[in-house]
């Protein structure tokens, strides 16, 4: 059974098409979840509030996944609404050497061949990264993994999308994605060229490098699957009274006697931060962009713990608001 597949939805060319009167007919607002072989047990608890569609996360590998199994569950979970799977995917390193990495590199696989059980096109994951390399450093080996990865989920109808996320690496070094700066965006798809290979944009990784968000889409709208709804607040006063220079780690500046300033940059749940979703969106839309805002929680640390719920459905609200919150026909002429 398709998971999300209902009276409100067609199949075309093995992809679930959505009806008008679902989310809009353009772009969901809905959530991440990583609860593994819980997720549908999750969902149940959420659903009421009104998310329209779940992404679904795995860790590093999906080797305790039973895939027949969770999908059906979730098919059971989500029957009657209009909710969808809007993806699922593995986050690790899938380029480097090691046990753990063939586990990424075979969860990948797992997922691009499951895909179909779920309903949903879009496999979301992250580059990897060859450790200790810089960005171009590692393309060769990008190309090397992800090309046959990229063909293989061609083959299926299905799309891959990189999170633009650094994983605590630079342009000079890095642990798990190289996908992190529109510099990088540019190399990866000249070294892979694949029309089903984009971007999971996150804004709120991009602001906490001092990237605005809303105009990378009118660069890269056409490149963009997926969107995490994560926001960031940028205090301009820090900056501005301490310098980049001076933003140092507080256990590294207590050694030296300094006392280290407030974080300049912090993440938020969409509706929180600085950016504003409704140009955001607006962007989105020009570009042609459709699919689904997911909102990843669990980052904002004023809505944590046991608020975490109660600023997810504020701000899937926000998104909504911000998306228009109904689809509402235009009347017929004549």
């Amino acid at each position: 059974m398709v998971v999300g597949a209902g009276s409100e939805h067609t199949q075309l060319n093995g992809r679930q098409v959505m009806s008008a009167q679902a989310a809009n007919g353009d772009i969901r607002i809905g959530t991440i979840v990583n609860n593994g072989m819980g997720a549908p047990s999750y969902i149940r608890q959420i659903l009421s509030h009104g998310f329209e569609s779940f992404s679904l996360f795995f860790w590093q590998h999906t080797r305790q996944i039973e895939w027949e199994r969770l999908a059906e569950e979730l098919s059971d979970a989500l029957s009657g609404t209009d909710a969808v799977i809007s993806s699922m995917g593995t986050y690790g390193n899938p380029l480097e050497a090691g046990e753990l990495s063939e586990a990424t590199r075979e969860s990948l696989e797992a997922c691009i061949e499951h895909a179909h059980l779920f309903g949903c096109d879009l496999i979301t994951t992250i580059t990897g990264r060859v450790k200790g390399c810089a960005v171009p450093e590692g393309l060769a080996r990008f190309k090397e993994v992800w090309g046959p990865l990229s063909e293989r989920a061609a083959e299926k109808g299905l799309r891959i999308a990189f999170e633009t996320w650094d994983g605590g690496g630079t342009w000079l070094s890095g642990d798990l994605s190289i996908a992190h700066n529109p510099e990088a965006w540019s190399m990866m798809f000249e070294a892979l060229p694949a029309e089903n290979v984009g971007l999971e944009l996150c804004p709120g990784t991009m602001l906490l490098k001092l990237i605005s968000p809303v105009p990378l889409i009118r660069e890269w709208g056409s490149r963009i699957f997926h969107l995490h709804g994560k926001d960031a607040t940028v205090r301009w006063d820090v900056l501005q009274r301490y310098g980049l220079s001076s933003l140092v780690d507080p256990k590294v500046a207590s050694k030296g006697g300094f006392r280290a300033p407030p974080p300049f940059v912090f993440f938020r749940t969409p509706g929180f931060g600085d950016t504003n979703w409704t140009d955001l969106i607006s962007e989105l839309r020009f570009a042609g962009f459709r699919g689904s805002i997911d909102i990843e929680g669990r980052n904002d640390p004023i809505f944590k713990g046991d608020l975490e719920m109660s600023g997810q459905v504020a701000s899937l609200r926000y998104l909504q608001e911000c998306r228009a919150r109904e689809y509402v026909p235009n009347p017929t002429v004549g």
